[in-house]
Formats: structure tokens, sequence, C-alpha cells
């Protein structure tokens, strides 16, 4: 096995711990980094540039596949009432998944936090003297950041993800839960095979392909535990979905002698038939594909007289604060979410700021909704308020979540739970002003005649806006004026 760059893939980016809200941590420090992380990314023109030219090859491939549908927006009401109904039916779906992947020879391990997750795949590792692990692109164990929890107690551990075994070797995270290391050229991923595998420089796409191939199919056969995720759960059928776009998975799942797979407990869906709808669905606003390249159903570990897959086959379902986002009813639909990330490639924040400012597992509008559920609203509350509310990821959408209306949800929770005294009372303030049209009208005049003097005095509530932006002239009439003009004019 490779010895990946010793810095932790996560320490750097994702704050004072992992995802499971266990321990508070400093919502001052937080909101600092992700202004300081924002600002230089924002300074890279370089970086913004390169990353907005390798979206724009993807909203063309993406815009063409929506045009083959007969109708995209039908399509999207059926993708966003097959996990709706599931989401909503969590209670009866989840045992009935668990019943049918048992009788299959599966087993099932259920983890109420991402503590008790790590907790459950070492013990499984202990329990088959593994050495060594093998792991394909998995969102729920990064959330969980099991990978640091395995290198520590000593299992050598290698990404399998093209994407994500480049990131590995980086010592980063994933800079979109999609697109893992879209951020990186290929002069970068060709020197860093050279340091670490000791390939010849090249260029060119295909030939760094096949040197993290030639050396990834050694680890396939040499690994004792393959690791996956789930991007869905049928409970009809006791199956777990897994679409990918290398083959990298099937191997993962396939060659070692135990598969453990590890999912969020929103994953699933009630019937087979509904992956009709959403696999193509996931590809479209993803990917831009009509459909991944692999698609694969799992349904337990090798049974007598077939050739391949696991002796053994283990689901971790993971809850880590899911409960409390489904008791929610105003944003229970975030966990529609099929982790496409279609929200991160058309956020206008996104692609200036890039994945690694957000400082979490999930980046992005839906990141910036769920992060605060998951870790806490006190701790990254500021993240809701890195939007423009244009709308663009709810459009986006391919199951509809209501994205830019929770960002706003959250702001106005964060707000009455500010942890600040003086930015509550700023909030308080706002709303007596806002909420009284004759105040909010003297407050406007005020503002008017004060802008000038605010551009040349630069107060600290104004002076970082000001570093990027040029203050507008004041104008001559207020909006409210101007209308009561036309009005008696007509």
């Amino acid at each position: 096995m490779i010895a990946p760059d010793p810095s932790p893939r996560t320490a750097s980016h994702d704050g004072p711990g992992p995802d499971d809200g266990d321990s508070p941590g400093d919502h001052a420090a937080a909101k600092r980094r992700f202004l300081r992380d924002a600002a230089a990314s924002v300074r890279d023109t370089d970086h913004r540039a390169f990353v907005r030219r390798a979206l724009g090859g993807y909203y063309a491939t993406r815009d063409a596949q929506k045009a083959r549908y007969r109708d995209w927006e039908q399509a999207r009401d059926a993708a966003s009432l097959a996990k709706w109904s599931a989401v909503n039916r969590l209670d009866e779906l989840l045992p009935r998944f668990e019943a049918a992947f048992t009788a299959n020879g599966g087993v099932i391990h259920w983890a109420r936090d991402a503590d008790e997750a790590r907790r459950i795949v070492l013990d499984l590792l202990r329990a088959v003297r593994a050495r060594a692990v093998i792991k394909s692109k998995c969102m729920t164990s990064e959330e969980i950041h099991l990978n640091a929890a395995m290198e520590a107690d000593g299992y050598g551990v290698v990404e399998s993800d093209l994407g994500e075994f480049i990131q590995q070797l980086r010592g980063e995270p994933p800079y979109h839960f999609v697109f893992p290391c879209m951020h990186v050229r290929r002069g970068e991923i060709s020197d860093l095979f050279t340091r670490h595998l000791g390939s010849p420089p090249t260029d060119d796409p295909e030939e760094l392909t096949m040197i993290a191939r030639r050396h990834m199919r050694r680890l396939y056969v040499e690994a004792d535990v393959g690791i996956t995720g789930a991007n869905f759960l049928v409970a009809e059928t006791g199956q777990i979905s897994i679409t990918e776009n290398e083959g990298n998975a099937r191997l993962t799942a396939g060659l070692p002698r135990v598969h453990i797979a590890i999912a969020g407990i929103e994953k699933v869906v009630e019937r087979l038939d509904d992956l009709a709808v959403l696999l193509p669905m996931l590809a479209t606003a993803g990917t831009g594909q009509p459909l991944t390249c692999y698609n694969t159903l799992y349904s337990g570990p090798r049974r007598a007289g077939e050739c391949d897959g696991p002796e053994e086959m283990h689901v971790v379902l993971l809850d880590n604060r899911r409960s409390a986002i489904l008791a929610d009813p105003e944003q229970r639909d975030s966990l529609h979410c099929i982790r496409c990330g279609a929200c991160l490639n058309v956020c206008p924040i996104f692609k200036n700021v890039g994945g690694f400012t957000y400082g979490t597992t999930y980046q992005g509008p839906i990141g910036s909704v769920i992060t605060p559920h998951l870790r806490g609203l006190a701790d990254w509350n500021h993240l809701s308020g890195a939007s423009s509310l244009c709308g663009a990821c709810t459009d986006a959408c391919p199951v509809r979540i209501d994205i830019h209306h929770h960002l706003l949800h959250n702001r106005r929770n964060a707000a009455r739970t500010a942890p600040n005294r003086w930015e509550r009372l700023g909030h308080r303030l706002f709303a007596a002003v806002a909420t009284r049209p004759w105040l909010f009208a003297l407050a406007g005049r005020i503002g008017r005649f004060t802008l000038p003097v605010a551009r040349w005095l630069r107060p600290p509530l104004l002076a970082q806006w000001l570093e990027s932006r040029d203050l507008p002239a004041a104008p001559r009439h207020s909006f409210r004026s101007q209308w009561r003009s036309r009005r008696r004019g007509a």
C-alpha cells in the first residue's frame, strides 16, 4: 500500500471536529476562518477562472441531456415524489430494508452518531483481522472522518475513486462531493504521481488514468475489506444501489472478502421501480450523462455457486442527527438530497469561494442547509449567510428541494439564537425599523444623506464590504416617493 500524505484529509478544512456535533466549537473562529478563506479564494482570479471553465462543459452536456427528456419538469416531480414518500415513511421502510437484506445473508448495523459508526467499522475490521482497506467514494465516510480513525488504528486505507485518490495523495478532503479534484490541473496530477508513484511526467489524461489504474489493480487483490457508500437502499428487495463511472466501486465491493457499505438512513427508497427515475435524474443533474457508466445492485454476500463477491457484507445505517431534520417539517425535504452536486455547480458563491472555504464535508447550498443541523446552528449559521438567494440551486435540484428558502429559514433561526448580544441587538433594531413603514422611510432618508460620508469614513460595519465593492451613489429620491409620484400622475 502507498503511504498517503501524512496530513489528515479533513483537519485543515473541517473545523473543530467531525460532523457529529459531539462537542461545540467556536462560532467566532469558524466564521473568521470562513471569511479569511473566502477572501483568499476571491482574490485568486486564476483559480476562479479555472473552476468556471471546468463547469462550463458541465452546463452544455447537462442542458443537452435535459432536452432529451419528454418533460424534464415532470421527471423532477416524479423523483421528488419518490423521495418524499420514502422520507416520510422511514419508520416503515428501514425495517423492511433490514428484513430483506438480512434474508439475503447480509448484516445491518445501526449507528446513532459518527462516533458509533466509526466504532462499528473498527470493530468489524478487528473481527476479520483486516490489514489493508480499499475504499470507493463515500461522502458519508467523509462526514464521520472514517479514514482518519482507521489510519489511527493502524489500518492502511486507499481511496479507489481517481478523484478521491488524487485528493488523498494531496492530503486534502474532496473539493466537491461529485468532482473531488476539479480544482487540480493535469500538471499538478502528473507531479503528484511522479512523487508518490514514481511514474514519468505526462500531460495526457488517459495516461494519468492508466498510471492510477495500474497501481490500484494490485491493491484490490491485497485488501481484506472494501468500503463503499450507497446511493440508494431499496426496501422492497433489500439491495443497495451504487452508481459510478469508473468501475472502481465494483472492484472495491467484489474482490475483498468483506464488504462494508455506509449510508445515511435517508437513502432508502420503497421500490426498485423508483430507481428508474432516480438513477437517470442523478446522472443528468450530476454530470450531464443519460446514465452513469456502472449502476450496480448488491443484495448480500456471495452465495453458493457464485464466482465472485464478498464472503461477508455489512451495511452501517447512520442517523447522525438526520432524525432531528426529519422531525422538522419545515426543513424535512433537505433529506431528499441525492448528492448530485447540481446546486454546487450553479451556485455563484461556490464558483467564487471554492469547496474548501465551507470548512465542512458537504459544500455549496445544500451543505449550507444541512451542516448547521449536523454540526450545530450556533457554530455554522454563517454558511447560510453565504448565499445570494438567487434561487439557482432550487431551480437546479432534480428532486425539488426548496434550498434557498431553507437558507432563509436557517438565517431566521440563527437570528433567534445568536450567541453575540450585539448581533441579537442588531437583529432586533432591524426588525423594529423594517416593520414600521414610517421609521423605515425615515431611515432611508437619513441614509441617502449620510451615504457619501460613509464612503469617505469607511466605518467598521462597511469596511469589509467596501474592500471588494464600490458603494453606489445615493439616489435623489427613494423608491417609495417615486412610486407615490407615479400613482398620482396616473
